[in-house]
């Protein structure tokens, strides 16, 4: 173990140093960034809140009887930096699924547009920064969203999230999975109930129901979310605590590669053993139904130089379908 942990920390260092240099242009947007949320600073790979938050607290989140490891992940439907660290999060569940659980909570990233800070006044200004931020995760966003039909606020479809929890907490990671792609791939506008209740219908989820609970008791549980961030002295998204039922605890600010999630899962349980899972394409969709090139390169082994020749070969012998973006694409299995 001393020797994996070694070679991890060695990566990360390396990481560290590669994702460190560079000024001019992300220096001038780190100090842009650090006053308004939607803006995400590539240097650091998150998106900061303006809301004052509470000191860092001792966490005190309660795991369940098999002693996992919880990841407790603040984010928000809207926040590009989370967009960006989803082939990392899927390859932990792949890797360390046994023993690792996932608490999502909201973090409120758009409350409405009654401020002008950070150079954003309105919707537009966001859009290049999206391109921008799409070509540097290398995932797929499309920044016209906020041309065509922009969102006033991200709270619906966090309280929608909240409204999916109450039904099913693995289907409410599959309707933000869902949420994601239409905001970031297909421009819609997930504010508006028609796109929240598409999603979540694609999953599986009780659409009536929802719509009970979303205009109910998940507006309580969005505010408990918001008081736990604010609790946590949460700053920004994503931000991920690594709690064990000890107290040990490690924190990874920000979009970071795998290793450093890997790392922190580590150091709060040594003796924890990554698995082995099938990286075969027809296993990868069964399991994960939509992915990237990035996704489908961290989660194969593919080259990343390959990984979209790959997925385009596939499409070209009819076994896949594509949805391409101007800043990307998108692949699932042909049905």
């Amino acid at each position: 173990m001393v020797n994996r942990l070694n070679v991890i920390v060695l990566i990360i260092a390396l990481l560290s140093v590669t994702t460190s240099h560079g000024q001019t242009k992300k220096e001038i947007m780190k100090k842009e960034t650090t006053t308004n949320p939607l803006l995400c600073d590539i240097e650091t790979g998150m998106c900061e809140t303006t809301a004052d938050t509470g000191q860092d607290t001792q966490v005190d989140a309660k795991l369940s009887e098999n002693k996992k490891v919880k990841l407790v992940y603040f984010t928000d439907p809207i926040c590009s930096s989370c967009w960006g660290i989803e082939p990392q999060l899927r390859k932990l569940k792949l890797e360390y699924g046994e023993h690792i659980e996932i608490e999502y909570r909201m973090g409120g990233l758009l409350p409405d547009w009654n401020y002008n800070s950070g150079g954003i006044s309105s919707p537009k200004d966001v859009a290049g920064h999206w391109d921008e931020v799409s070509v540097h995760y290398d995932m797929p966003i499309d920044g016209d969203l906020w041309l065509e039909d922009p969102l006033d606020s991200s709270y619906p479809p966090s309280i929608a999230f909240k409204a999916a929890e109450m039904q099913s907490e693995e289907k409410a990671h599959l309707f933000m999975r869902e949420m994601r792609e239409l905001v970031f791939l297909k421009k819609k506008n997930i504010a508006k109930w028609e796109h929240m209740a598409t999603a979540a219908k694609t999953v599986g989820l009780d659409v009536d129901q929802l719509k009970i609970d979303f205009e109910g008791k998940a507006k309580d549980l969005f505010q408990e979310d918001l008081k736990v961030a604010r609790d946590y002295g949460v700053r920004g998204f994503p931000t991920v605590y690594v709690i064990d039922d000890v107290g040990n605890k490690d924190i990874v600010y920000g979009a970071r590669p795998y290793a450093f999630y890997e790392m922190a899962i580590l150091k709060v349980n040594q003796n924890i053993q990554k698995s082995e899972y099938s990286k075969k394409w027809e296993d990868l969709f069964e399991i994960y139904p939509t992915l990237t090139a990035k996704e489908f390169s961290e989660l194969s082994g593919t080259p990343r130089a390959d990984s979209e020749a790959v997925l385009n070969d596939l499409t070209a012998k009819g076994k896949l379908e594509v949805l391409t973006t101007k800043n990307g694409s998108m692949w699932k299995v042909v049905k």
